[in-house]
C-alpha cells in the first residue's frame, strides 16, 4: 500500500471485536484524555465534541479513532492549547486567522463565531484560516452557521491522497466541501459534506485489513492502472473522473490562495505525527436576514420532500445529502456508538494516563 494510504492510530478491521459505548461515557473519556495530554479543559470539551460528531454521524474516520494521533502531536509540541488564535479583519468582511498551531475544532469554532457575528451586520463574512489542526467533519461547522439563519460554505485542504485524472501519483488532497442552507426549520437545514475523492481513505484501509479486493475506480497503482489489490494502491481516484479532479483542484487552489498555505505533497499535519500543519481552511457565512432574503423560500422544505418522494421504490425514499448522517446521529445518541475494542481501549488508556508528558 502506498505511503500516503498507510493507517494512522489503531487500525480497525471487520473482524475486530466491536463494543457499544454510550455517548456520555465516550464524551467523558475523550475529555479526560485530552486534559491529561495537556489541553485546557474548555478546549478539551470543544475538541471532544468534534470527535464525537464523527462517530455520531457514522464517519468513524473523523471520530475517536483520531485521538491517539492527536495526542501524539500534542506530546511532540506540534499542537498547542491555551494559545488564542490571532484574528485580523483585513477588510470589513474578510477575517485572517493564524491558528498558531491550535486544535482545529477550537480555532474553527472561534473563527465561525467571529464571521457569524460580522455577517449579521455586513451580510457576508469570510474566514481564511491557517496553522490550525484537523477541523473534523465540515458538516457540524456549516450546520451551526445555518442554524443561525445563514448560508454556510466550508472548504479545507488535506494531505495528497488523490491522483489527477490520468495521473499516477497522489498530488491532491481529498479537499472536502461543506455547504449548509437554511430551510425555514432551524433543526433541519440542508447539509452537504463531501470530499472530492471517489472513496474515503478509511474504506481502502478497511478492505486491506479484511483482505478484500478494491472495486474498479477506487484507486490506481504506480503505473496508473486501476488497483484491485489494496497492497498496490498508490493513490485514491477522484470521484466522477475528470470532473471530480477539476473540482478537487479548484478547491485546492482556492483554499491555498485565500489562506496562503501549501498545495499538493507539501500539505502536512493531519495524518502524520511529525510535520507542522500546512493546510488551510475557509469558512463563509451569508446572512439572509441582512440581505433581505426570506429564509427557506421558495419552499425549500417542500422541494426536498418532493425529491425524497421521487424514488422508483416508494419503500426506499431518495436520500438527500445529510439524511443518512442525521438518522445515524439520532440512533447513536440513543443507543451509543460502535467502536472496535482496540479503539475504545486506546481511548481509555489515554484517559487513564497519569499526568501530561508535554
Amino acid at each position: 500500500m502506498g505511503v500516503a494510504l498507510r493507517s494512522y492510530g489503531e487500525p480497525v478491521s471487520a473482524s475486530a471485536a466491536v463494543v457499544t459505548v454510550p455517548i456520555p461515557q465516550l464524551r467523558t473519556a475523550l475529555v479526560r484524555a485530552l486534559v491529561r495530554a495537556g489541553v485546557a479543559e474548555d478546549e478539551a470539551h470543544l475538541q471532544a465534541e468534534n470527535l464525537l460528531e464523527g462517530d455520531l454521524r457514522g464517519h468513524p474516520s473523523h471520530g475517536a479513532r483520531r485521538l491517539p494521533l492527536l495526542v501524539e502531536r500534542i506530546h511532540r509540541g506540534l499542537v498547542t492549547s491555551g494559545v488564542p488564535p490571532t484574528m485580523t479583519w483585513t477588510t470589513e468582511s474578510v477575517l485572517e486567522v493564524d491558528g498558531r498551531d491550535g486544535l482545529g475544532a477550537v480555532v474553527a469554532h472561534q473563527a465561525i463565531d467571529e464571521i457569524s457575528d460580522r455577517a449579521r451586520s455586513t451580510g457576508i463574512a469570510l474566514a481564511c484560516v491557517r496553522k490550525a489542526h484537523h477541523v473534523g467533519m465540515l458538516a457540524p461547522h456549516v450546520e451551526r452557521i445555518a442554524q443561525g439563519g445563514m448560508i454556510a460554505i466550508a472548504m479545507t485542504t488535506s494531505e495528497a491522497l488523490v491522483h489527477p485524472w490520468g495521473g499516477t501519483k497522489a498530488l491532491l488532497g481529498t479537499n472536502p466541501l461543506g455547504i449548509a442552507i437554511p430551510t425555514g426549520r432551524a433543526d433541519a437545514p440542508f447539509v452537504l459534506d463531501m470530499s472530492t475523492a471517489a472513496v474515503s481513505r478509511g474504506r481502502i484501509l478497511d478492505h486491506a485489513e479484511r483482505g478484500l479486493p478494491l472495486p474498479p475506480g477506487w484507486a490506481v497503482d504506480d503505473e496508473g492502472t486501476p488497483a484491485t489489490d489494496p497492497a498496490t494502491a498508490q493513490a485514491i481516484s477522484p470521484f466522477g473522473g475528470p470532473k471530480g479532479f477539476a473540482l478537487g483542484l479548484a478547491l485546492e487552489l482556492l483554499v491555498a490562495q485565500l489562506t496562503q498555505t501549501e498545495v499538493g505533497a507539501r500539505v502536512h499535519g493531519t495524518l502524520d505525527a511529525t510535520e507542522p500543519v500546512t493546510k488551510g481552511d475557509v469558512f463563509l457565512a451569508v446572512s439572509l436576514e441582512r440581505l433581505g432574503i426570506a429564509m427557506g423560500g421558495p419552499d425549500i422544505l417542500g422541494y426536498l420532500e418532493e425529491l425524497r418522494g421521487s424514488s422508483a421504490d416508494p419503500a426506499t425514499p431518495v436520500l438527500i445529502p445529510g439524511d443518512r448522517a442525521r438518522v445515524a446521529r439520532e440512533r447513536h445518541t440513543r443507543d451509543g456508538v460502535h467502536l472496535s475494542r482496540e479503539v475504545w481501549e486506546g481511548v481509555r488508556r489515554l484517559a487513564d494516563r497519569k499526568g501530561s508528558t508535554t
